[in-house]
């Protein structure tokens, strides 16, 4: 019988410029895969992955085009210790521009945050292994948007070219 040995908060850094994503995938050809759809997303998108093996030799495999960003995908991953979980950098593109190529991979089941925000994951350890459990995915919210944070929204949308 499994038995639930402790859970604990893993801080995954965001440095200033980059966002990140973090999921769950099946495979190890997951790597290759998320690389595949991330490369032809734009042409100047810089990343980096690491996927966490859950079976065979229990390695973090890791790819991308920007060796500090896959170098900070592997220590996320390592210390979030949890097979099947993917982490990916990103830098000069958003989520939002990669997010559904993501998605429509194969092997990916599902995607756990999407951000520049601070991130805290929240994994379960078994007698089995890890588990991601959530993720804590910036601050907690103070209120609720008035007319001049409407207004605000609607511009800043707008100023970016996320909206006509």
């Amino acid at each position: 019988m499994g038995e639930l040995r402790k859970i604990e908060v893993v801080d995954v850094p965001v440095p200033q410029g980059t966002n990140v994503i973090i999921g769950h995938t099946h495979f190890i050809k997951s790597v290759e895969d998320i690389y595949e759809a991330l490369i032809t997303s734009s042409t100047v998108i810089r990343f980096g992955i690491a996927f966490n093996e859950a079976s065979g030799e229990r390695l973090v495999r890791s790819d991308g085009n920007d060796e500090e960003l896959i170098k900070l995908a592997e220590e996320a991953a390592l210390k979030i210790g949890a097979g099947h979980t993917f982490v990916v950098y990103l830098r000069n593109a958003w989520p939002i521009n990669v997010l559904n190529a993501l998605k429509n991979v194969q092997e990916v089941c599902r995607i756990y945050t999407a951000t520049a925000n601070p991130v805290q994951v929240l994994v379960a350890e078994t007698n089995q292994g890890k588990g991601v459990i959530g993720v804590v995915d910036g601050f907690t919210v103070v209120g609720v948007e008035n007319a001049d944070n409407k207004k605000h929204r609607h511009e800043f949308l707008r100023k970016i070219g996320y909206k006509r």
